[in-house]
């Protein structure tokens, strides 16, 4: 390892103080509008030139150039400028390879052109030390002797509008909103992508009755007007968590992205924000709502978001004291019963709501022909049709999560070369080798939130415990396996499986599951009972 000997030169003769005493002098000044401060050095610079100035979170200029619509070259010579090397890894390490390597300019002046007409612009990016988050801007140079009447250059405003109007538009990402900001996510795009109702398992009334309601509100727009009924609804999610919440949002937002009109989802994952100005983010939280409508907007965990202090704030928007139209709001919770009433009771706001319960023997003998739909092709397992009557025998009181984490483990005991082991000790020891979390997102791929943390995730597990604690715990379902598949080795697995989940579960007894309950709903375009499933 070198050495770097500094005891030649003194500090006067090193040229880095000077570096960062200008760094120091610069951070320790008072806070000023840096926009008007670039806008008056480029007026000066460019005494021939207007100043168009436009937000790249409006109008992105670069990300239009890179979508092949505008030649946009920064000038490197002389190093007038500020850029960084960026890398972007694989998307996942087995694709391999070598990742990508890109520029990010925080500040730079670019030669441009569009359909035929050349021009320049500056591109300058800061952060705001009020608002928390990084500014970026474009400023366009435009001849004088170009602008007409109301000082605009018709071709600047013509390139705005064109970029503004792509800026706008999704290309495979989904809005999310977090510290205060919108930004477009292409992962969760991609995930949502791999998520199809085929793979979510609920009662089978509720779940036509869920896409139906959805899909109905996106096609009743002149319906919803020729009543003078508000285009507008709210549908709220709620019970036992690991029962289909999560999966049911995901497979909503990836047929409304397949609509031959597609919808877009906005998804919200706190209302926090540097400046910690929550009205804020719930102002803007609507306002992208109705500039990207028709759209769903999704509120997860809507009980923890609207606390007490935002309460009318968010009502008031919700009401619209401006223009919802073309908006569906879904809110999901785990405890309808912590929600505000003027949320959860009140008509013209959330009016639809959908329970999602620890799934029934029925739709548990559905969720075992599903894995067995998708183990067909595998000649290792022997999945005999009468397995998932006795599995669904063997799981009462399990939600969706377990019942994956169920196939998950068996599964990967036949992997590992396990699938002779009989011991009931060296099974259980595999059990706790993986432990169920059931509001981990990190375990239960698809069933937890969209978008969580470690410490979303204790908090949940936390009060779960403390709430769970004085019920009453259930028994173990003693099922008598057939003689005949009593050696199959898929049905020895999942039972000694079984036992050892039923161990570590949170098997407390949920008073609500298998009960089904009518409730109506008045708004326009959907006026049938719907069953809760």
């Amino acid at each position: 390892m070198g050495h770097y000997d500094t005891s030649k030169r003194s500090a006067m003769e090193e040229p880095f103080p000077q570096v960062y005493q200008s760094f120091k002098k610069h951070c320790s000044a008072p806070r000023v509008n840096t926009d008007l401060n670039i806008t008056v050095a480029i007026r000066e610079a460019h005494t021939d030139s207007h100043v168009t100035a436009i937000s790249a979170s409006n109008c992105d200029l670069i990300g239009f150039a890179k979508a092949g619509h505008l030649t946009a070259n920064l000038r490197i010579e002389g190093d007038n400028f500020l850029r960084q090397r960026t890398y972007t890894p694989p998307a996942t390490r087995l694709e391999g390879g070598h990742g990508e390597l890109d520029d990010r300019v925080d500040f730079g002046f670019y030669d441009g052109e569009y359909h035929g007409q050349k021009f320049n612009f500056y591109g300058a990016k800061w952060r705001d030390e009020f608002f928390g988050r990084p500014i970026v801007n474009y400023y366009i140079l435009s001849p004088k002797s170009s602008l007409d009447a109301t000082a605009h250059w018709p071709f600047a405003d013509k390139l705005l509008l064109a970029a503004s109007k792509w800026t706008s538009e999704l290309h495979g990402e989904v809005y999310v909103f977090d510290s205060g900001d919108w930004d477009k996510s292409k992962p969760l795009w991609t995930a949502v992508q791999n998520s199809s109702w085929d793979d979510v398992i609920l009662d089978p009334a509720m779940k036509e009755t869920l896409i139906s309601d959805v899909q109905n509100f996106f096609d009743s727009r002149f319906i919803y007007e020729e009543y003078a009924v508000p285009w507008k609804r709210g549908i709220i999610f709620h019970g036992t968590p690991g029962c289909g919440k999560t999966i049911s949002i995901k497979a909503l937002m990836n047929a409304l992205d397949k609509r031959e009109q597609p919808v877009a989802s906005l998804y919200v994952k706190s209302f926090k924000s540097c400046g910690n100005i929550e009205e804020y983010s719930i102002r803007e939280i609507f306002q992208k709502s109705r500039n990207m409508a028709p759209c769903m907007l999704i509120f997860e965990d809507l009980d923890s978001l609207v606390q007490d202090k935002l309460r009318s704030y968010f009502l008031n928007e919700v009401d619209g004291l401006e223009n919802n139209n073309g908006i569906l709001m879904i809110g999901s919770t785990n405890h309808l019963e912590n929600l505000d009433p003027g949320i959860s009771k009140r008509p013209s706001r959330f009016d639809r709501k959908y329970h999602f319960k620890i799934p029934g023997h029925a739709e548990r003998v559905l969720y075992c022909e599903y894995w067995k739909k998708k183990l067909e092709k595998n000649n290792r397992v022997e999945f005999a049709s009468e397995i998932c009557d006795v599995v669904a025998k063997l799981t009462d009181g399990f939600s969706y999560a377990y019942l994956k984490e169920l196939f998950v483990q068996t599964l990967l005991t036949i992997v590992g070369g396990r699938d002779q082991m009989v011991d009931e000790d060296e099974v259980e020891k595999t059990a706790e080798k993986a432990k169920v979390v059931e509001n981990s997102a990190s375990l239960v791929v698809g069933e937890g939130k969209l978008e969580s943390t470690a410490e979303e995730d204790t908090k949940a597990a936390d009060e779960t415990k403390e709430k769970e604690a004085n019920k009453e715990k259930l028994q173990i379902p003693q099922v008598q396996i057939p003689d005949h598949l009593a050696s199959n080795p898929l049905m020895r697995i999942l039972h000694k499986q079984a036992i050892a989940l039923w161990k570590d579960m949170d098997n407390t007894n949920d008073p609500e599951a298998g009960e089904k309950k009518e409730v109506s709903s008045s708004s326009a375009g959907a006026g049938k009972a719907v069953t809760e499933g």
